[in-house]
């Protein structure tokens, strides 16, 4: 065999190795798959908006895009079993708001904090009652919450801090499971008000015409400091990323790919999410036409990112509702 021959054999033998994507330079996470890892699991809440994004990029092949062995997730439907089952490592990806990640970080439980996908718009207190016109006549008045949650501790501390309020001091706090439970005992008549979350806020304000917003944390928040209140985030187990070092990365990539998808794209995400959100896609729409349902993708690969988590930690210690700030351990960066 000459050595010509010899080289062009070599060639094609490291070609194949390489693969498609390498001899033809496809360097997009979108055009060339990456070989997905160990297989993970996740979770969505139902009803509610995380069906947007995890079934927005099952269908947009986002997970297979960015190497994430990740397949139909398990939909929960109360609050507090969700966040349980992923602290007892029944899960691998949880979906939820930062705050809760930062008190279980803080806990022991071995987890980071990959990015942001929403801000605090979501978290709204509603009322249907003549008696409550503005948020200082919830005294004496009954509040249905889902007490378990980040969010209502989220939701305490902003109103203590901001406008001298304790929820817990002027209203009877009504605990319920899930933020839709919420906005059904405001219908009924069953509670003077209710905390709850996008997109129940726009379901409520759909079906009964007296409904409105009594308060809106983001918009308090924002008012104070004059940055977005953090919400919504991507918190991964730390065993999943001993596995697998790039995973942080990947995840990173592929939320923001499908938030950036859902905002350029509203209705396609709408078509493809929407029956399995338990929300209706005019109440969708509704909800993030109103900015109320805000989808922002923010890093804590960067400092930016890490910084809106601090800002926003620092304040909820102040007012008891975190014990101490988290470390840079906390961020998966």
């Amino acid at each position: 065999m000459n050595a010509r021959a010899r080289s062009r054999r070599a060639l094609l033998k490291t070609a194949s190795a390489l693969g498609p994507a390498a001899i033809l330079g496809v360097g997009s996470l979108i055009s060339s798959p990456v070989r997905a890892q160990t297989p993970l699991k996740w979770a969505n809440l139902t009803p509610g908006f995380t069906t947007l994004l995890t079934d927005y990029m099952l269908a947009r092949q986002l997970t297979k895009a960015n190497g994430l062995a990740l397949g139909k997730p398990t939909s929960y439907t109360a609050v507090s079993t969700y966040y349980n089952d992923f602290v007892a490592g029944n899960y691998d990806v949880c979906i939820g708001s930062w705050d809760t990640f930062a008190s279980r970080y803080l806990a022991g439980v071995p987890l980071q904090y990959v990015c942001s996908v929403t801000t605090g718009n979501m978290i709204n207190i509603v009322t249907r009652a003549q008696a409550v016109q503005k948020f200082q006549d919830l005294q004496g008045k009954t509040l249905a919450a889902p007490q378990s949650t980040g969010t209502y501790r989220m939701m305490r501390a902003i109103m203590q801090e901001i406008d001298g309020i304790d929820l817990e001091k002027v209203a009877t706090v009504q605990n319920v499971d899930n933020p839709a439970a919420s906005v059904t005992l405001v219908m009924a008549n069953r509670a003077d008000a209710g905390l709850t979350w996008e997109p129940n806020v726009s379901m409520g304000l759909e079906r009964v015409p007296d409904m409105r917003v009594l308060y809106s944390a983001g918009v308090a928040f924002r008012r104070k400091l004059k940055l977005d209140l953090p919400y919504f985030g991507v918190a991964v187990r730390k065993e999943a990323l001993a596995r697998d070092p790039g995973l942080a990365s990947r995840l990173n990539q592929a939320f923001q790919q499908s938030i950036q998808g859902i905002t350029t794209q509203t209705e396609e995400a709408i078509k493809i999410a929407g029956a399995q959100s338990g929300t209706s896609p005019q109440v969708l729409k509704t909800a993030i036409d109103s900015r109320r349902l805000e989808f922002k993708h923010a890093s804590m690969q960067t400092e930016e990112g890490r910084r809106s988590i601090l800002v926003a930690n620092e304040f909820l210690k102040r007012s008891g509702a975190l014990p101490a700030v988290v470390d840079k351990e906390f961020f998966a960066s």
